[in-house]
């Protein structure tokens, strides 16, 4: 785990409403993680970027909204592995599976649109259509919420799965810029 901790996710939800964000805590951090590990700028405005939207408010320095993106940014480049999403704590495995998928569907947006045709290796390739897969998913109705453990795996499959593909789109191209 991270000595860098994300804020808690009813700080984020407060933050977000402040700013009339209509995106839950996972989607804003799904949306910030894609941005970051595609090489978007690690930028206070982040939320207009990554929403593709610049008449969104920049957080004020220190809120909850602004720790979101430093916690984030690293956590990404913490050498130890200490990514973690941002999902419901204490809440039915079948709520945090729904805001897993929002984050995975989230993410895909940010990646996409800071992307901008980096090469991604094959396993960035599979990594990415798996966390599509995921934001495609469905709650099964009928699900009795009793697949915890599959859901930490889906959780720990994610956090390599965005580190393999920030190390491709954002650490890669920062390493060959420094031997350039």
């Amino acid at each position: 785990m991270s000595a860098i901790e994300l804020p808690d996710w009813n700080e984020v939800a407060q933050a977000a409403d402040r700013l009339a964000l209509a995106s839950s805590p996972a989607e804003l951090h799904g949306a910030l993680c894609g941005w970051l590990a595609a090489g978007g700028a690690d930028a206070p405005d982040w939320p207009a970027r990554v929403m593709a939207d610049p008449g969104v408010p920049a957080p004020q320095a220190g809120d909850a909204l602004d720790r979101l993106r430093s916690a984030s940014v690293a956590q990404l480049g913490d050498a130890d592995f200490g990514f973690t999403l941002l999902l419901p704590d204490g809440e039915p495995p079948v709520v945090r599976a729904a805001a897993l998928f929002a984050w995975c569907r989230a993410f895909l947006g940010g990646f996409g649109l800071a992307v901008e045709g980096k090469p991604l290796s094959e396993e960035g390739q599979e990594a990415l259509r798996d966390l599509a897969s995921l934001g495609a998913a469905q709650i099964d109705a009928n699900d009795d919420g009793s697949d915890e453990e599959a859901l930490v795996e889906i959780e720990e499959y994610l956090r390599m799965a965005v580190l393999l593909l920030h190390a491709d789109c954002a650490l890669g191209p920062q390493h060959r810029a420094r031997l350039h």
